[in-house]
C-alpha cells in the first residue's frame, strides 16, 4: 500500500529529501506522493516531525 500525506503536513521537506525514488514534490497547501511511484519504504514516515505520511 502507498502512502498518502494528510493534513498535519507543515510543509518542511523532510519526508521529499528522503524518498529514494523520489515520489514526493511540493502541493499547493502540503507535500504530496505519487501513489503509481511510491514503494512503501516507509522512510517519510519514520522522518516527518508530525507524522504526516500514513499508509493508505
Amino acid at each position: 500500500m502507498a502512502f498518502i500525506i494528510n493534513e498535519e503536513c507543515i510543509s518542511c521537506g523532510v519526508c521529499a529529501s528522503e524518498c529514494p525514488v523520489e515520489c514526493i514534490t511540493e502541493g499547493a497547501d502540503r507535500y504530496e506522493i505519487d501513489a503509481d511511484a511510491c514503494i512503501s519504504c516507509g522512510n517519510c514516515a519514520t522522518v516527518c516531525p508530525v507524522g504526516a505520511p500514513v499508509e493508505e
